[in-house]
């Protein structure tokens, strides 16, 4: 989708049941005044993004990972990843991020 002011906005609607977890795992964001906005948690964004796996979506992983240096639960990343990666049949996905992550 595209805003009226022509920024692009990702959606999900939650099929899969890391989808699920990722709402129950939200938060509110005080966007504005008056205005808030449900985000993912960080280590959800980061699933998300590499499932996608398109070149931005490695750019923002790269800068998520910098942003949250030492913060995040990796372990949770890559068990909810995994499965994702098999079901898309596409393991490399899993294999990029452990060397974005120094794993390999």
């Amino acid at each position: 989708m595209t805003a009226s002011n022509g920024v692009g906005i990702d959606f999900s609607l939650g099929g899969f049941p890391f989808e699920q977890n990722a709402v129950e795992r939200s938060s509110l964001f005080d966007y504005a005044e008056g205005y808030k906005l449900r985000t993912c948690s960080a280590e959800d964004l980061v699933v998300f993004k590499a499932f996608a796996a398109r070149d931005q979506d490695w750019a923002d992983i790269w800068g998520i990972l910098e942003r949250q240096k030492g913060k995040l639960d990796i372990d949770y990343i890559l068990e909810n990843l995994r499965p994702l990666c098999e079901l898309k049949e596409a393991p490399e996905i899993e294999e990029r991020l452990k060397t974005m992550l120094g794993m390999t």
